[in-house]
């Protein structure tokens, strides 16, 4: 069977591959702890669900318009203005399937062939095989754990080339945590000025803050950029609304129905009744968010505590999302249940056969010395899973 070349260019998603070997292995029987969930583990807010289920009896299940219906974009453009007073209409907000959907349907309304996306390293699995679906080139920077998980202007400035067409942010990140403060956001866009570079913000984890970091949108710290930003967000994460599918883009009217275009040839609009949830969470009170906030920083404090007392492991104090990515390189090279862990792959892999903890290996993410673990889980499931590690990590030779 012929495939296509973009098709056998791209990797399917280890986050979602591993996610299922945990449903599989559970329904096994297997007692498992599983740290690879990027989702949190709290039930969608009840006023939510009430609403969709009253659109439901209102009969709103036809379809809507493709780019979402006026009342949702219309509330995603106020809050943009109530929170970081950029003045968005409504033709200027995209709802997708999730923000995954948002962004891909951004890189294949901007990018052609050869055109290059600077990607800071850890990043998200999809950010670089998307833009290989759009025919761009991912140009990976790496970044240090002594800066933070964070790129430096330096960097920042070397990447930059003639044939970047757009910047990747992410902050609080996925997989590290890792969070941009204002200073260095703003050291940032004065790189970016003297480029014309588009540059995509995605703010997926904007409420999952911790020890009172603020999140800063870069648009609303350099006006000059604000024409050249375009904004991915979700009701996924904050909400725990992550099987509803909604996600959406704010940016140029020119980009944004250029991407509404694309969508409409691919899903047609996202589910009626998820809409009308979405609404839900974005106007109604956030009260529910400031709690998961809360209960997710108590597990960030307890794995990152866990995670330091394992001879071998190195964790970085993330300062958003619900992440840890801890550095393993002193365990490579030793020898569990006879064989010799070479890369973070092998880690992962000892740590499910020999301690029936799941989690993810940095590879996909862009590092080869990190694995990263995901405490969108209990308290409870916490401590065990960092305890089976521990006694796991003793017996290697």
């Amino acid at each position: 069977m012929r495939l296509s070349e973009r098709s056998k260019a791209i990797k399917p998603a280890v986050t979602l591959a591993l996610a299922a070997k945990a449903q599989t292995m559970r329904a096994e029987g297997i007692d498992l702890v599983n740290f690879t969930a990027g989702e949190p583990d709290f039930d969608t807010p009840q006023r939510i669900k009430d609403a969709a289920v009253q659109a439901l009896k209102r009969g709103m299940t036809k379809y809507t318009d493709v780019r979402g219906i006026i009342p949702l974009r219309q509330a995603i453009a106020e809050k943009y203005k109530r929170e970081y007073g950029f003045d968005y209409h409504r033709d200027q907000v995209l709802v997708s399937c999730g923000g995954k959907h948002a962004l891909y349907n951004l890189l294949q309304a901007l990018l052609n062939p050869g055109d290059e996306v600077v990607i800071p390293s850890p990043y998200w699995v999809s950010y670089s095989d998307m833009t290989l679906l759009a025919g761009g080139v991912p140009r990976i920077v790496p970044t240090k754990e002594e800066d933070g998980f964070r790129l430096t202007p330096e960097q920042l400035a070397t990447a930059l080339t003639p044939k970047t067409r757009i910047f990747i942010l992410n902050s609080p990140s996925n997989p590290t945590g890792a969070g941009y403060h204002r200073e260095e956001l703003e050291a940032l866009s004065r790189v970016l000025e003297k480029h014309d570079c588009l540059i995509i913000s995605d703010d997926i984890y904007e409420k999952i803050v911790y020890d009172n970091f603020h999140f800063y949108s870069i648009a609303a710290l350099n006006p000059k950029l604000r024409e050249r930003t375009l904004i991915t967000n979700s009701a996924s994460k904050t909400y725990a609304m992550t099987g509803w599918r909604i996600g959406y883009a704010l940016g140029p009217q020119e980009i944004i129905a250029a991407a509404g275009n694309i969508q409409s040839q691919s899903t047609s609009n996202p589910t009626s009744i998820a809409q009308a949830g979405a609404l839900e969470a974005i106007q109604g009170p956030q009260d529910e968010v400031e709690v998961m906030v809360r209960e997710f920083q108590k597990r960030r404090d307890l794995i990152v505590e866990r995670l330091s007392r394992i001879p071998g492991f190195r964790c970085f104090n993330p300062q958003g999302a619900f992440y840890v990515f801890p550095n393993v390189r002193s365990l490579l090279g030793r020898t569990g249940k006879g064989k010799k862990l070479g890369s973070a792959a092998d880690v992962v892999e000892y740590f499910l056969a020999e301690a029936r903890v799941l989690v993810v290996p940095g590879e996909d993410f862009g590092s080869s010395e990190n694995i990263r673990f995901s405490y969108a889980t209990s308290l409870e499931e916490i401590e065990k899973g960092c305890g089976r590690i521990e006694a796991a990590v003793k017996k290697l030779d």
